[in-house]
């Protein structure tokens, strides 16, 4: 018996950051900035849930009003949705930041593309700094 590859259902959704200290954990982590949202990302040093991958999604004010906000981070989770189980890295923490007056309005196909590239640049090696 062969075992087949992974179905994009049979693959475990990714777990929500909830809490405060993980937010902060990623903003000292890599970024990717796109058109419609910035990227951090991080790998987890800890054993806790090492196989998974988490996310969290945030919007400021700076959004705009509370719906406004809640339909950025509704795209978020969509294009997180679709891209992070596939392209996502087990044992990493990222988080998708709303960008004011793009997130709610930028194509979804363009989003998608962007998280994708993203996801490339966060997962490159890093040059050291002379």
């Amino acid at each position: 018996m062969t075992a087949e590859p992974p179905t994009r259902s049979s693959l475990p959704r990714p777990q929500i950051l909830r809490k405060r200290a993980d937010f902060l954990r990623a903003a000292r982590a890599g970024r990717a900035h796109t058109d419609a949202f910035t990227l951090q990302a991080r790998r987890r040093s800890d054993d806790s849930a090492a196989g998974l991958v988490r996310v969290g999604y945030t919007c400021s004010k700076k959004v705009g009003n509370a719906v406004a906000r809640n339909r950025a981070k509704r795209r978020l989770r969509a294009v997180a949705a679709q891209i992070l189980p596939d392209k996502g890295r087990p044992g990493w923490d990222y988080v998708l930041i709303g960008r004011p007056g793009v997130t709610g309005s930028h194509p979804f196909a363009a989003m998608l593309a962007d998280l994708e590239r993203a996801l490339e640049k966060v997962h490159q090696p890093r040059k050291p700094r002379p």
